[in-house]
């Protein structure tokens, strides 16, 4: 069995300023980005999800929240590590959406993936 291990405060602390690089395959190539987590103050604002709405209504506002949140993302990385692999946001509107869904998927799968380690 895998020993688990610790997380200390400072390890922790310095995962919101360190860039991280990471890639995905599409469509026989690979595509190389960067992203940093975010702080609570750093994270997207929003009021909530009005439970009235249709469902659908519901769903494109998750999206667009999440997209935001990913945006932001890049962003630091970009502003902490220009000359590393960006991607702008002027560029991201531009790219195919299976890929931008594919980039979103890497960023929030290693999200999770800490996550697991760290509930562990």
């Amino acid at each position: 069995m895998k020993e688990k291990q610790i997380w200390t405060m400072d390890e922790l602390v310095a995962l919101t300023d360190e860039v991280q690089l990471e890639k995905v395959d599409f469509r026989g190539k690979v595509v190389e980005f960067q992203f940093c987590e975010l702080t609570e103050k750093e994270e997207p604002k929003f009021t909530g999800v009005d439970e009235t709405l249709p469902e659908e209504d519901k769903m494109a506002l998750f999206q667009e929240i999440g997209t935001q949140r990913v945006m932001m993302m890049l962003g630091k990385a970009n502003s902490k590590n220009p000359d590393g692999p960006s991607i702008s946001e002027e560029n991201w509107g531009l790219l195919p959406t299976t890929l931008r869904y594919a980039i979103s998927n890497k960023i929030i799968g290693v999200q999770e993936e800490a996550a697991e380690n760290f509930r562990d």
